[in-house]
């Protein structure tokens, strides 16, 4: 059976006055997958996003978000997706719990709260605010924001960065668990193993161009067969899971104790 395509851009371009920050741009995404956007900062990764989100206007091109034309029919698009806010997004003054009921209303969707919570491991931080969390806390709750719609496709861009080796590891389990539910999830990130473990495709950008895109597994294969090797001989395990070894992975981030 054919894969089902859900988001297909085609020649997108954007530009900033004379800087060409999307340049002829095209690609597919999958219903059902994890697909990442890699490449260093200015690259274009976040715009692209930006514009499948209807958040920024496109200079020229076409996209397409499961069947719905992004210049015709962007409300349409804006229901079926999940974006994820930063923590300085939410109102300060609201717990948890209140902030759930908020989103709700605000999408016209019933929720349960607790149950959301659940999903994020975060029960127990039900009454607390959003500046009271650790890291990895925001980031978890910032991605159940993204669920409150009952997207079919939820966007993360760089959810990890900054977070300690088990608050990344957790934040990936519930990529996974997202993706578990028929959910196609489109990531950006700076961290190439967590690419590696998450993705079921990547496409490489940089200045504003693909200039790879296939499984992680096809571009190393791809790359050895030129004779790459590295310099020197990797162990079967890293510093990273020595530590995740050592301290469990269980939900045990810090939190900060109040003088």
């Amino acid at each position: 059976m054919d894969k089902k395509k859900i988001i297909s851009v085609e020649h997108l371009v954007k530009h900033y006055g004379d800087f060409v920050a999307v340049k002829d741009l095209s690609f597919d995404v999958y219903e059902g997958e994890i697909f990442g956007l890699l490449g260093p900062n200015g690259a274009g990764k976040s715009t692209t996003l930006e514009i499948i989100e209807t958040l920024r206007e496109k200079t020229s091109g076409k996209v397409m978000v499961a069947g719905y034309d992004l210049d015709a029919q962007p409300n349409e698009i804006k229901k079926i997706i999940g974006v994820q806010l930063q923590s300085s997004g939410f109102y300060p003054g609201l717990n948890l719990l209140e902030l759930i009921d908020l989103f709700s209303g605000l999408y016209n969707r019933k929720v349960d709260p607790w149950q959301l919570l659940d999903t994020v491991n975060l029960r127990d931080k039900a009454k607390a605010k959003v500046k009271e969390l650790s890291g990895g806390q925001k980031q978890r709750f910032s991605i159940a924001t993204t669920l409150i719609n009952q997207p079919r496709i939820v966007f993360l861009d760089e959810p990890t960065t900054g977070l300690d080796p088990q608050a990344r590891r957790n934040l990936w389990d519930l990529v996974k668990g997202i993706r578990a539910q028929g959910t196609t999830v489109i990531i950006t990130t700076h961290y190439m193993d967590e690419a590696e473990y998450l993705c079921d495709r990547v496409a490489i950008v940089d200045s504003g161009t693909i200039i790879a895109l296939a499984t992680p597994d096809q571009l190393i294969d791809e790359l050895v067969a030129t004779g790459f090797e590295r310099p020197r001989e990797m162990k079967k395990a890293n510093l990273e899971d020595v530590f995740i070894h050592l301290t469990g992975h269980s939900l045990r981030e810090a939190e900060i104790k109040k003088s």
